[in-house]
């Protein structure tokens, strides 16, 4: 009985992406399989610039189809293609309509990644870009709490139209579930998920796609690496040891698939006290520069820690709205600046 491509498909699931638990199949990596007589040929895609893990997955992938019966000739082509470097040129495959594709990256949970997610998109708005906002974080989805979205998105043409709140547009898991149900998806379902909110929505015509991601190294971001030419990642952390610990692994995880890092933010710096504008380090100091020294990247800023950023976060108004001027409203907008250079 001849092979099917199911099979095929079956024997490649036990190759994993290099550094991951995951399978090849399940990334979307595996693009195309041709059975013909006892001849195999398989397409791949991947988005990654490192020569070694290319070569690694053809060849895991040779040996496991060497075990199937029946095939005389296997031909594994992988096509690498590297992410586009800060600076540069977008790649010809590219989503039609975003010139910049920009990560927002801790690898730790707690941080304010979406707070910086939230007013670093609405900074450059108010500088005057095409913005939208890209809700990955699929078991923690916050954005439409913070942007004060209520309503679901409407669809035309199979295509999710965004919906736009203070000058950005916007797609979230949180618009296409119950608030209050708990999303218990395994990996598979969340890339499907993140294709889709990349090739489905009507985004139009974007300077930048601000991508919240959830905290870690898993799914998430790899399927975003393999389905989103990314221009690069922005890296948040607070200045205490415990969270640059895992911003260095999140920024392993960057450079393993070759999407530059643009440089780094550290949220809730030190707090400014009210009453006589006293600073207290209440979570150390120098970390961020430390990180982004080490990274040999910008520090973009450094957020003081502000009563007025929760409560925008609570409210669904942005600090960028409420209080743009304020010490931290005016170090997102230098931070949204200073992205601007990196991304020219």
């Amino acid at each position: 009985m001849p092979l099917t491509q199911d099979q095929v498909r079956d024997a490649l699931k036990r190759v994993k992406y290099p550094g991951f638990s995951r399978d090849i199949v399940s990334f979307g990596i595996v693009q195309q399989i041709v059975l013909q007589d006892k001849r195999c040929s398989v397409n791949m895609t991947l988005t990654t610039g490192d020569t070694k893990i290319a070569d690694q997955i053809r060849k895991e992938s040779e040996e496991v189809l060497r075990d199937l019966d029946g095939l005389e000739s296997i031909v594994v082509n992988v096509n690498a293609h590297a992410a586009v470097p800060a600076g540069g040129a977008f790649q010809q495959n590219q989503v039609k309509g975003i010139r910049y594709a920009v990560a927002v990256a801790s690898g730790k949970g707690g941080v304010g990644k979406s707070t910086v997610s939230v007013n670093l998109a609405i900074a450059l708005s108010q500088l005057g870009a095409r913005v939208g906002l890209m809700d990955c974080d699929i078991y923690g989805p916050s954005i439409p709490l913070m942007m004060n979205v209520k309503t679901p998105p409407t669809a035309e043409n199979d295509k999710l139209i965004p919906i736009t709140s203070y000058g950005v547009k916007l797609m979230s898991m949180g618009f296409l579930m119950d608030p209050d149900a708990p999303v218990i998806w395994r990996g598979p379902m969340i890339t499907r998920t993140i294709q889709q909110f990349v090739h489905n929505v009507e985004w139009g015509e974007l300077d930048y796609l601000v991508i919240d991601l959830p905290p870690g190294t898993g799914d998430a971001q790899l399927s975003l690496c393999q389905t989103l030419p990314l221009s690069g990642a922005v890296m948040v952390t607070t200045p205490q040891e415990v969270a640059l610990i895992d911003v260095r692994k999140a920024a392993a995880m960057f450079h393993k698939v070759n999407v530059p890092i643009l440089g780094v933010v550290e949220n809730m710096s030190y707090f400014l006290c009210p009453s006589d504008q006293k600073r207290y380090d209440i979570f150390g100091e120098g970390g961020g520069q430390r990180e982004a020294t080490r990274l040999n990247v910008p520090l973009f800023g450094q957020i003081p820690l502000e009563i007025a950023a929760r409560q925008g976060g609570d409210t669904g108004v942005p600090l960028m709205v409420s209080g743009a001027k304020s010490t931290a409203g005016k170090a997102f907008l230098q931070v949204a600046e200073n992205l601007r250079k990196r991304l020219p």
